[in-house]
Parts: structure tokens; sequence; C-alpha cells
């Protein structure tokens, strides 16, 4: 069910989209710049990101790069940039969203990691909520080595997804890691061969978006990062709240229907969307 490079329409700058079965899939698309990411750039996918979110059409988001890599991070010439006083502000103040939109969306998505992603790009993979990853990429935290912090919540982020001793490994160090390694310690959920990855991230993709709720789904994406930061006891209250608020849902009723029926659940856009 890929749609290729070709068939996907501009979607800002260094930015492509398409959407089929449910799924809309974003490429960053600046190859020849290893899709290295300007401040038009990522403003323009944070765009794309709400433009999807609030789609009916679409339930589920896929993120991939174009050519051989997913994203090297921000653009070297955005960066010599920054030595500028002004260009700082403007990344500070004229951004227009904030850094952890993705965690804010009601719709999941799932990165394609097609190939090697550093600094910002491996932030923008870290803020999906499954990684499928290329056999032959390389990560790399890469912060340290440019002389600056843990950027966009990564220091936040990633002591979640792989522990503190691995999240202080690879923040200090900025070094590089394989896909085993990267599997090993979960930062990746899936490795395949390269020309697979796209490929096996849409087909999950699209049976989320034909076999689960959407409002469900944004309830547990709410859940998952809301209870990072309760107790126990709070999650599990919360839990029992939105449970019997499910159970009196449409949803519900329609998945128990699908399955006596032997059909597909034919859940309705998430309201919102």
């Amino acid at each position: 069910m890929s749609p290729s490079v070709l068939e996907a329409e501009p979607a800002g700058c260094g930015l492509r989209a398409a959407t089929r079965a449910g799924v809309r899939t974003i490429w960053f698309d600046r190859p020849d710049r290893r899709n290295a990411m300007t401040l038009d750039m990522f403003r323009d996918y944070y765009a794309a990101l709400l433009a999807a979110d609030a789609d009916p059409q679409v339930r589920a988001i896929v993120v991939t790069g174009a050519g051989d890599w997913f994203c090297a991070g921000a653009d070297p010439e955005a960066l010599r940039a920054l030595l500028d006083e002004r260009d700082r502000d403007r990344l500070v103040n004229e951004f227009g969203f904030e850094p952890h939109l993705p965690m804010t969306l009601g719709t999941p998505i799932v990165a394609a990691v097609n190939g090697g992603a550093a600094g910002l790009g491996l932030v923008h993979a870290l803020y999906a909520d499954v990684r499928f990853l290329a056999a032959q990429a390389r990560l790399a935290a890469a912060f340290s080595r440019l002389g600056l912090i843990a950027e966009y919540g990564s220091a936040w982020l990633l002591p979640r997804l792989v522990g503190v001793g691995n999240a202080l490994d690879l923040l200090v160090s900025g070094r590089k890691i394989d896909a085993a390694e990267a599997l090993r310690i979960g930062l990746v959920q899936r490795v395949l061969p390269r020309d697979e990855v796209l490929t096996e991230a849409q087909a999950y993709a699209a049976d989320l978006a034909a076999h689960c709720s959407p409002a469900s789904m944004a309830v547990i994406r709410r859940q998952i990062w809301s209870g990072l930061e309760t107790g126990a006891a709070e999650a599990t209250a919360d839990a029992a709240r939105l449970m019997a608020a499910s159970l009196a849902g449409a949803d519900f009723g329609e998945a128990l229907a699908g399955q006596a029926e032997g059909r597909a659940p034919r859940f309705a856009a998430r309201a919102g969307a």
C-alpha cells in the first residue's frame, strides 16, 4: 500500500506527503542535504503533523526520509546562523509550536527510520510511538560533540525509552550506535532491510487505521505520556474513569458488532479530528 515519493505532494519546506488507507506518510525531502532541517522545514513539519491530526480521514501517521537518510539533524548552515543573536531569538520566539507537539496529538505516529538519524533527526524519531529502523542505519544524539545540550526534550524522552544509564551514555558521548544496539536497548521496535522499512511501517500503520479505534488510540497515548508523571494510584483511578466512558461509547458496541458479524469494525473518526 505504500505510495511512492513521486505520488506524494509537497507539504511545506523540504517535505512531501501522501495519504492512503487512512495513513498519512510524511517524507523529509531534502535528500541532497541528508534531509537536514532548516527552521522553516522544522516548523512546516509540525504544521504537517497538526494538519494530519485534524484530518478525519487520517488515522495514523508515518514519518520517513527521502533517499538514504532519515534526517541528519539541523542543517549546518542553519546551525552557523545561530551564532547570530537575532537568529537565536527567532528560534525561541518565532518557531510557533511547543517542541513536544507530537506528544499532544491524538493520532499515532510511526517512524520509518530508513537511514541515519542524528541530533534533531533522532529527536523526531523519539517522538514517534513506534520506530522501524533500517539494518544499515546509525543513530547518534550528537549534541555534546557540537557543544550543545540535549535538545527538544531528548533528555526527558530518552531515559523513559531506554533507561537512565543508556540515556546518559548516548547523550553524554554523542556516539553512533548501530541497529543491533538500538534494538537491544529498546530504542527501536523493529529492524529490517532498508528497502522494507517504509513498507512495513505503512502496513503497521494501515492495520492501526483499519482495526483500532481512533478515540481509543488518542486516549491511550495520553494515558502513557501523562502516566509517566503520576503515581500508580492516580493512573489507575484515571483508567477506571476512562474505562467507564469507553464502555458506554459507540466504538465498544461497534467492535462487538464487528466481531459478531465477522467483519472489521467501522469506527468513527475521533471527535475533533
